[in-house]
């Protein structure tokens, strides 16, 4: 079993970075799309972020500005193809998993 302080940011070690699941992945996109207004019983795993929440380009970029200052990791949403919840949970996984081993 790891323990809290398993993995820290490079260059500085009291901030710990933990893993992210993909449930708390979740929990916290689910929680920005309640902030922006979007309801959330809209809010599911399959749901679409333009063609089913019908989130713009300026809430694509609120989104991407809200998980860096939450989780202090860069996702890119500011693209043509649209992407599910789950497509976005994975791309914080991925991008957490980046930014715990020092990859810039």
């Amino acid at each position: 079993m790891l323990d809290d302080n398993f993995l820290c940011a490079q260059g500085k070690p009291f901030e710990v970075l933990y893993f992210m699941d993909t449930f708390k992945a979740m929990d916290i996109l689910k929680a920005i799309l309640v902030d922006l207004g979007i309801p959330e019983e809209l809010l599911n795993p399959d749901s679409l972020l333009h063609k089913d929440l019908h989130i713009d380009s300026t809430e694509t970029v609120e989104i991407s500005l809200a998980l860096k200052r939450q989780l202090g990791i860069n996702v890119k949403l500011e693209t043509r193809q649209d992407k599910t919840l789950t497509e976005v949970c994975n791309l914080l996984e991925a991008a957490m998993f980046t930014s715990a081993k020092g990859v810039p």
